[in-house]
């Protein structure tokens, strides 16, 4: 299994990690969820010498996890976590970071859904969370670098190490990590960005005796574990969901609902309107008037998205010009499509798709990709998506 880094020209030999040193004087933290991702790589890495450390996050309060199936960071991942480092032999600490979780991740998570926005927490999580707390307590064990079984690629480029998709497009995370920073992405390796599929992973695992080698993967945000955010939404915010109206972009009243919580932009289904001549979509979450706001198909294609807190991986500055011709992706589960991104300020642009998308909401990434090849190039947060 050959990692992420090339050897440069008339320098050292670098070991699999980018380091002109044996494995055994290179320092490794693997940020271990317990699942069979995180833990092959902390397998892979001891059995290839290096000084690896494993750290585990408690995020969330596990009295309620333990009962739960399917979702990172409960109880029983701890201890799956743990017994991968007691049979590989390298030591393994878990780290307190309910406090930290939930003002960086969890209070937002809330207030962007009572604010009518569709928020992805996991990409914080790697944001505020993983790549910054955790990574400062990598640096703090004084680690040369931090090692994660995200499926995404590292490559280095012309001017430093790059951000890459999966060699897996079905595995690829890329969505969720592009917010990471060249600073970030210099102390981190993804040793699993080039396998050809999840198989290969589990293949590994096998091979190296691991309990989580059958282990399903996780499916919803670990504090959602059973995917209905609205019943957490109103047990972080009781009392949140107001009552309104259902109303149809015509302004003709339609019917009532429970809070527009219970609603995303592009929903069909569930709307408790039903006995009408078109079907209709919600188009839009009219928070300050407690209306769900519905629609014709067609009224959810957006072509134009403002997008803020663009984080940029490309060599030349965001504003070096007035128009950068990338493909980008609104949504995790759809490709990256042609657009032309016009640069605002260091941090804020227009994003106009050369094909309308339908469904756009504010809360969701917008991530920029090479136009040709697997190179990412940042992205942002869509605000406005109507």
């Amino acid at each position: 299994m050959a990692l992420d880094t090339k050897t440069p020209v008339n320098e050292a030999p670098l070991n699999s990690l980018g380091f002109a040193k044996p494995p055994s004087e290179t320092r490794v933290v693997v940020a271990m969820s317990g699942g069979v991702d995180s833990s092959v790589v902390a397998a892979y890495l001891a059995d290839q010498g290096y000084d690896v450390v494993g750290v585990t996050l408690q995020l969330y309060d596990h009295g309620a996890a333990l009962a739960k199936k399917g979702a990172c960071c409960a109880g029983i991942d701890i201890h799956d976590a743990r017994r991968v480092a007691e049979e590989r032999g390298f030591p393994h600490y878990v780290l307190d970071y309910e406090n930290i979780f939930k003002d960086a991740v969890i209070d937002e998570f809330a207030d962007s859904y009572l604010g009518g926005a569709t928020p992805v927490p996991c990409i914080r999580c790697n944001e505020r969370v993983k790549f910054k707390d955790l990574l400062e307590t990598a640096k703090d064990l004084e680690a040369d670098c931090m090692a994660t079984g995200h499926y995404i690629q590292r490559m280095m480029g012309d001017h430093g190490p790059e951000l890459h998709s999966a060699e897996d497009a079905n595995r690829d995370q890329s969505y969720f990590l592009f917010s990471t920073t060249p600073e970030q992405l210099d102390f981190l390796r993804f040793p699993l960005g080039h396998l050809p599929s999840k198989d290969a992973t589990r293949e590994m695992a096998a091979q190296y005796g691991l309990a989580v080698a059958d282990k399903p993967d996780s499916q919803d945000i670990c504090f959602v574990p059973d995917g209905n955010y609205a019943a957490v939404i109103e047990k972080l915010r009781p009392g949140a969901a107001e009552p309104g109206h259902i109303v149809h972009a015509d302004g003709r009243v339609l019917g009532a609902h429970e809070g527009v919580i219970h609603y995303t932009i592009g929903q069909r289904r569930g709307l408790g309107i039903g006995g009408l001549s078109e079907p209709l979509y919600v188009v839009k979450l009219d928070v300050d008037n407690k209306q769900v706001v519905v629609g014709p198909k067609e009224m959810l294609a957006t072509r134009k998205i403002p997008v803020r807190e663009i984080n940029w991986l490309g060599d030349e500055p965001f504003t070096s010009r007035e128009e950068w011709h990338l493909k980008v992706k609104v949504r995790s589960t759809r490709p990256p499509r042609e657009a032309i991104i016009r640069p605002i300020s260091p941090t804020e642009a227009e994003v106009e798709l050369l094909t309308p998308e339908e469904g756009v909401s504010p809360g969701q990434a917008c991530v920029f990709y090479a136009p040709e090849g697997s190179r990412i190039f940042g992205g942002g947060w869509i605000w406005r998506g109507y």
